[in-house]
């Protein structure tokens, strides 16, 4: 039997993502919008908090299989304040602890 000749296997080059393309969505004031950009820090939708991307209180969270679903990103602080979120009082304490100073005195 003769033998098949020799093919080369056809390489389909895949799409490169340029700084016009997004890749990433973080949430603002206004909803949610792409960014070409990752976020700076991470937030828990349910819980309304946001902190730093290496919290280790989120990420312990994250590791029992909970929490990913419901993350969120911020580009920074301000933009993470402006959508009602709070400081993580685990990673951001001092900034906890101001905002905590804010709040009004519950009954």
């Amino acid at each position: 039997m003769p033998t098949p000749p020799a093919t080369t296997p056809t390489v389909v080059p895949t799409p490169r993502i340029g700084p016009e393309q997004h890749r990433y969505t973080l949430l603002g004031p206004d909803g949610p919008y792409p960014s070409s950009t990752s976020g700076a820090l991470g937030g828990y939708r349910r819980g309304r908090i946001y902190g730093r991307l290496n919290c280790p209180s989120a990420l312990r969270a994250i590791a029992r299989g909970h929490y990913a679903r419901h993350r969120v990103f911020f580009a920074d602080e301000a933009t993470a304040r402006a959508t009602r979120y709070r400081p993580c009082g685990a990673c951001l304490p001092e900034k906890y602890a101001a905002w905590k100073a804010s709040q009004p005195a519950r009954r």
